[in-house]
């Protein structure tokens, strides 16, 4: 019977009784949140094993590890992006150079030939 409630002593609260899951990843996807509910139950009550504490401090150190290298990496993309910049500046500060020292060269009656200076 689907709308009926039933006991879980494990959980220590009434739950639904849930249909069979119809894959296998509904029924692990279920068994997960189960397993973080009791988690978290046990951590409020402060009944929980030290391997539960330590799966999610670990779980807690894995995601600022991660927040951080994912911070690291948009800092770095800055910086690439700033070098990138300088490059096609640079550069284009080369072409006005060149193209100052021909006007010049022009100016001064000197031919492309007889130059040097590119």
């Amino acid at each position: 019977m689907a709308g009926r409630k039933k006991s879980n002593a494990n959980l220590g609260d009434s739950t639904q009784e849930l249909r069979p899951a119809i894959t296998p990843e509904a029924q692990e996807a279920r068994m997960i949140s189960l397993t973080v509910s009791l988690a978290e139950k046990q951590l409020m009550e402060g009944t929980a094993s030290s391997q539960v504490m330590t799966h999610y401090l670990k779980l807690a150190a894995s995601k600022e590890r991660d927040r951080l290298e994912l911070e690291k990496l948009k800092e770095e993309n800055r910086l690439l992006r700033a070098k990138t910049e300088s490059f096609e500046s640079s550069k284009r500060i080369e072409e006005l150079y060149s193209e100052a020292i021909r006007a010049m060269q022009i100016y001064q009656g000197v031919s492309h030939h007889d130059s040097d200076v590119q």
